[in-house]
């Protein structure tokens, strides 16, 4: 999932991601293209090799209960507050069709397609700048994409306790929480709030479309009943069981990544952006002339993330290998 996006005059929103699109605007741009435009980790979990009975049966329903706990045990939940789906932009499309229309709140800049997706079900959405505010159900991404603002627990635990009060819901996107130092609400969601999870950004492994949500047993409950049976493919069970109860590598994962930030902030530093924030896996930044860094970027080879509603910012995923460095640095450093 990227961060602010913009829409096309199909109406659809933009993300990054479609190295189809860089090579309309750039040509001429040399191959490979280096995609920097998303914020998946470059440097994949190892998948391991899978039995042809995971392509060739359906998941049994002890397949799915296992998938539950491993992503328990790695996000400090209870399994029973626990359901896998193909992809947290499936929760995201379905969660708001399981309540009458209302108001709702998302706080932004953000991540477009929560705000489209209450649209599309027939809830009034409103964008607001912080937690405060009326509503029926209140929308919030933390760490935020694209500027990794994180919103305190206690914060969000008193959000969602004034919300259930009056029958509303809190929905957190912890989609880039895993591998960063922040205060997830998993280990205990309050009442009326739903916490989703995202396996492909951590693990590097998007097109596998697994994702989960956490929320407490009436919620949790809703949201199984409506995602049906085999929601969830037996390859993504299999490696998301795998991947998920490897904390070691998620540890180390955490602490390469931060590592390869803090390269890629001084590398923007010295071309000349001002760092507004991100993650360990992308980072955010202003630039004086960011339209010509794109372009420059672009004819380049290098594809990243630019936001038609913020002209001055540009959003870097991290470089996968030591060309795709080298690559980035001679470009950067010919401002």
């Amino acid at each position: 999932m990227d961060g602010i996006a913009s829409e096309g005059q199909d109406g659809a929103i933009r993300h990054g991601g479609d190295l189809g699109e860089a090579a309309r605007h750039f040509p001429q741009a040399p191959e490979p293209w280096i995609d920097l435009s998303t914020g998946i980790n470059p440097i994949p979990y190892p998948w391991p090799a899978l039995e042809a009975s995971a392509f060739t049966r359906l998941p049994a329903a002890s397949d799915l209960a296992a998938l539950a706990d491993a992503a328990a045990r790695a996000y400090g939940a209870r399994p029973e507050h626990v359901v896998a789906a193909p992809g947290t932009q499936a929760l995201i499309d379905l969660i708001p069709r399981l309540r009458p229309a209302g108001r709702v709140a998302v706080v932004g800049p953000t991540y477009a397609e929560h705000a489209a997706a209450w649209a599309r079900a027939g809830h009034a959405v409103t964008t607001v700048p912080d937690l405060a505010g009326e509503a029926d159900v209140m929308v919030v991404v933390t760490p935020n994409n694209p500027d990794g603002r994180v919103a305190a627990r206690r914060d969000l635990e008193a959000v969602a306790a004034g919300l259930a009060g009056r029958g509303g819901w809190l929905v957190v996107d912890e989609a880039f929480a895993d591998l960063e130092p922040v205060e997830s609400l998993c280990a205990a969601p309050p009442p009326g709030c739903l916490v989703l999870r995202s396996f492909g950004k951590t693990y590097g492994l998007a097109g596998l479309r697994l994702g989960f949500a956490v929320a407490d047993a009436p919620l949790i409950g809703r949201l199984r009943r409506a995602l049906g049976p085999w929601a969830v493919s037996g390859p993504a069970i299999a490696i998301g069981r795998r991947a998920l109860s490897d904390e070691a590598w998620r540890r180390e994962a955490a602490v390469a990544r931060g590592r390869d930030a803090a390269r890629l902030d001084a590398l923007i530093a010295a071309a000349g952006g001002r760092i507004v924030g991100g993650t360990r896996l992308f980072r955010t930044a202003d630039f004086s002339d960011a339209p010509g860094l794109f372009g420059r970027l672009g004819r380049a080879g290098i594809f990243v993330r630019r936001f038609e509603a913020a002209p001055t910012r540009l959003r870097f995923g991290l470089p996968p290998d030591a060309e795709a460095w080298a690559r980035l640095a001679a470009v950067l450093g010919g401002r």
